[in-house]
């Protein structure tokens, strides 16, 4: 009997298996900040990690490529678009 899996898109994040402080950095550590978005950067589910911690309104970390401020301004700009 075949087993079928389902997969999110968080089994499929080049994140996984990396060290959570990784997407973590301490404020104003601009260097980790920047490792965090080139992993983000060649993630084939980059777009869903970003949907998702916009609407689970995540408040810190790199999630999608974008930073804290940089999620918040996409944040702002989409609601006065809407």
């Amino acid at each position: 009997m075949a087993v079928l899996m389902m997969t999110t898109w968080r089994d499929r994040g080049l994140c996984r298996g990396t060290d959570p402080a990784t997407f973590y950095p301490c404020d104003g550590d601009v260097s980790a900040e920047e490792l965090a978005k080139a992993i983000c950067a060649e993630c084939a589910v980059r777009e869903a990690c970003l949907e998702h911690a916009i609407a689970d309104h995540e408040k810190v970390g790199v999630w999608g490529g974008l930073g804290e401020r940089e999620r918040r301004r996409l944040g702002r700009r989409r609601r006065k678009s809407a």
